[in-house]
């Protein structure tokens, strides 16, 4: 490992926009001068980033020898990274991080860690949780959210209305899960076990074979009266025979743009749309077109092309449901944002913070 800094050294925190990280890294006081940044400038690798704020951003980021980021809200893509001569210690969350160019970081001499969320790894605390995890559970409350039209009639009653529309029902209609990995096979045996919905499953190297065991593995049957549990169709029949299309599927630079305008065409006009996975995923242009058209009933998404939205977004407004437009429920990328995970996070971060100084061997590491 390379020779430490003197001190202090400069570590920034990054897009913590709940200011819940203080605490946690408030021990590595004198050693480590931490500033935090609340905000999230554009990404360095969009193409609608101005060089300017390109600029701002390694203006931001050069004087720290440790950063701490949370999952993708901030991509560190090779451009990037070779312009940050001081950073040494690259932190991330989660297991995986597709913003960050490993191979860069690698070859520049950064190491880059992730955080699975169980906290410190001298904690005797941390139990296995019974039930279904963050991702999970916020998937299936924008699928009711959806259906059931849960903000729009919020809405209407604080405003004096009174049933201004009809819910969707869920029983026996199909399910679509773009996705049968974790997170997509969680969501689906839920959608199967509790509102008896049929499970149609499509992705590009899903057999099934596969869906079977994976339907075993969930302690599911892998067929009932209908047929096979977790079905696997075409990406075309996916679409088609949709009632609700959910996406679960991992993003790369394969899987970018993996729904596109063609795909939503197949939808039928009762179908409903809902993303929880990563907002490149989708066409997010084609997306919006088909709901200000109001081509489907509705959409709910947690996940954006750009994260935080620009304040000029199409998908803010509140026009949405009217005038021929199709319903859409948001949420802010709040998949994973529990207080719970989110500590765990940040303690092992620290952790990993304490071991780089002291020398020792890091943990998580990703790069």
């Amino acid at each position: 490992m390379p020779p430490i800094p003197p001190t202090p050294i400069k570590l920034a925190i990054l897009d913590d926009y709940q200011n819940m990280a203080a605490p946690h890294f408030g021990n590595l006081n004198p050693t480590f001068s931490i500033t935090v940044f609340r905000d999230t400038l554009l990404p360095y690798n969009h193409p609608s980033t101005p060089p300017e704020v390109k600029q701002q951003l390694v203006d931001r980021f050069k004087p720290f020898t440790v950063i701490s980021s949370m999952r993708e809200r901030t991509p560190f893509p090779r451009d990037l990274l070779e312009q940050l001569p001081n950073l040494k210690l690259l932190l991330t969350t989660g297991v995986r991080n597709a913003g960050i160019d490993m191979v860069a970081a690698k070859e520049l001499g950064i190491h880059v860690t992730g955080a699975p969320g169980k906290g410190r790894s001298t904690s005797t605390a941390a139990k296995k949780k019974r039930g279904p995890d963050s991702t999970t559970q916020h998937a299936v409350a924008l699928i009711l959210g959806i259906a059931r039209g849960i903000a729009s009639d919020d809405k209407g009653v604080k405003e004096g209305g009174w049933q201004t529309d009809l819910a969707t029902g869920l029983s026996g209609k199909n399910f679509s899960t773009l996705g049968l990995g974790r997170l997509g096979g969680n969501v689906a045996k839920i959608m199967y076990q509790s509102f008896g919905m049929r499970i149609l499953a499509w992705s590009s190297s899903l057999t099934q074979e596969a869906a079977d065991e994976k339907a075993k593995s969930l302690g599911l049957p892998v067929e009932d009266e209908d047929g096979k549990v977790f079905k696997v169709v075409s990406k075309e029949d996916l679409f088609k025979e949709a009632d609700m299309l959910s996406v679960h599927y991992v993003l790369s630079d394969r899987s970018r743009g993996v729904v596109g305008a063609a795909d939503l065409a197949l939808l039928k006009p009762s179908a409903l749309f809902v993303n929880t996975s990563r907002g490149p995923l989708v066409d997010d242009d084609a997306l919006l077109d088909v709901l200000e058209k109001g081509a489907i009933r509705g959409a709910a998404v947690d996940v954006f092309e750009i994260e935080p939205l620009p304040k000029d977004s199409r998908w803010r407004s509140e026009k949405w449901g009217t005038e021929g437009r199709s319903k859409v429920l948001l949420s802010p990328h709040m998949g994973y944002v529990e207080s719970e995970t989110m500590g765990a996070w940040y303690e092992e971060q620290v952790e990993i913070v304490e071991r780089w100084h002291e020398g020792k061997e890091l943990l998580n590491v990703l790069a």
